[in-house]
């Protein structure tokens, strides 16, 4: 099996950013503390699985392609044999991951976290066909779902002033987020700095011999083998990968941003979304979220953006609806004057909640296409929106009952599609 950069399996190193340590120091090679490939031969010999983290706080309720690299890589241990050890933050979430942000987070309720860690899981697979899922909830052995409340809910105090004692505030005030706060006097709250040592500590808890994070995320994971050093254990692999970009294919992927693909849309959204990713970002895309050898894709900038699409969204629908709904991309979309919209599958939107008659701008927020009806004018405005195929110019104009749009489809760019009906 073909060797990368850090002496491990191509599965393992693609995509990776930055793994440490990365056992470049003398002797090091055979040292299972110092390098990953000869943590993974000891475990071999021993006929154990690594213990491999990945620490999500479900402070929303939705994941995106963004979120799916670490899932994904995870997954990849698992199929190696390896144990997932996905550990759900309700109670990190409550304080809030300050990376990446330039004020103090809104701290969410116990309910608040448990419903949003309901609907991750969903989404990750859980109680689904393994073949489609992120990640392997049925094989024994393969995954273990943990929550952060187990251990960190009953730490008392004097285990707490150990803790804080680990760290300087000097140190704290190294993390870029917490440095560019500081010095801009954007207020920090205390509480804020025990957020990197109780991620720390879960790795304590669980014993990792791997953690899984973004490129964001390395004075958290670096946090976490200080912590297991201190406590007598052996430390972690750090293995971080890449922040995708999002749609636009220069700002990451972020709801808040509007450039997002989620793991729920249907094949027809995810298909539309994938096919318009800018040419810079495909690459990308085809190293992060899929298998495919790049070297066997068509050098063709457009026929190699068919193929992300169409990989990523067959993972998640399965091959036909992936074959389908490229298919009906180019019905919808290569089509003069909606010819494909008729023939094409398309998602449904129900007119039963419409008041008619009903303006263009009313009628787009109504049916959950737009978020709101200022957004719908300015969408209208702009050129963007189309029913089956024949441009709307006018906010304004009106449709008289839910007959007089039936079975037409509602068009948002080239990326989102509606089939109107009335039940």
């Amino acid at each position: 099996m073909a060797k990368g950069a850090w002496g491990l399996p191509q599965w393992i190193e693609r995509g990776v950013a930055d793994l440490f340590p990365a056992g470049t120091a003398e002797g090091a090679a055979t040292d299972p503390d110092q390098q990953l490939a000869a943590r993974l031969a000891e475990a071999e010999r021993e006929g154990r699985p690594l213990r491999i983290k990945l620490g999500i706080d479900p402070t929303g309720s939705d994941i995106h392609l963004g979120h799916s690299i670490l899932f994904r890589k995870l997954r990849a241990f698992q199929d190696a044999g390896h144990a997932a050890v996905l550990i759900i933050g309700d109670f990190t979430a409550r304080i809030g991951d300050p990376t990446g942000k330039s004020a103090t987070r809104v701290q969410l309720t116990a309910e608040q976290v448990e419903a949003n860690a309901a609907t991750y899981l969903a989404q990750l697979g859980q109680g689904q066909d393994p073949a489609r899922a992120l990640l392997d909830f049925e094989t024994p052995g393969r995954l273990e779902v943990r929550r952060n409340s187990e251990w960190l809910a009953a730490l008392d105090l004097p285990k707490v002033i150990e803790l804080l004692g680990i760290s300087t505030v000097g140190q704290m005030l190294a993390k870029e987020d917490f440095a560019n706060r500081y010095g801009s006097g954007t207020p920090i709250s205390l509480h804020e700095f025990l957020y990197p040592l109780l991620q720390g500590y879960d790795s304590v808890a669980i014993q990792a011999d791997l953690e899984l994070g973004g490129t964001d995320q390395k004075f958290n994971v670096a946090m976490g083998r200080d912590l297991q050093r201190h406590f007598g254990q052996r430390t972690q692999f750090g293995m971080l990968l890449p922040i995708l970009p999002g749609l636009d294919g220069v700002q990451k992927m972020s709801k808040s941003l509007g450039n997002t693909v989620g793991l729920s849309d249907d094949p027809l959204s995810m298909y539309s979304k994938l096919e318009k990713v800018p040419d810079a970002a495909v690459e990308e895309y085809l190293t992060l979220l899929t298998n495919l050898d790049l070297d066997a894709l068509p050098a063709n900038p457009r026929e190699r953006q068919k193929a992300m699409a169409l990989e990523i969204t067959r993972q998640r629908h399965g091959d036909a609806a992936a074959q389908q709904a490229q298919a009906d991309a180019g019905k919808l979309v290569g089509g003069a004057s909606g010819s494909g919209a008729a023939d094409a599958e398309v998602p449904e939107a129900s007119l039963a909640e419409v008041n008619f008659p009903a303006k263009a701008f009313y009628l787009l927020s109504a049916v959950g296409i737009c978020a709101s009806s200022s957004e719908a004018r300015r969408q209208i405005q702009g050129g963007g929106v189309k029913l089956d195929g024949e441009k709307l110019s006018d906010p304004n104009q009106e449709f008289s009952s839910a007959a007089e749009l039936e079975g037409k489809v509602l068009q948002l760019g080239k990326k989102t599609f509606r089939r109107l009906v009335v039940g």
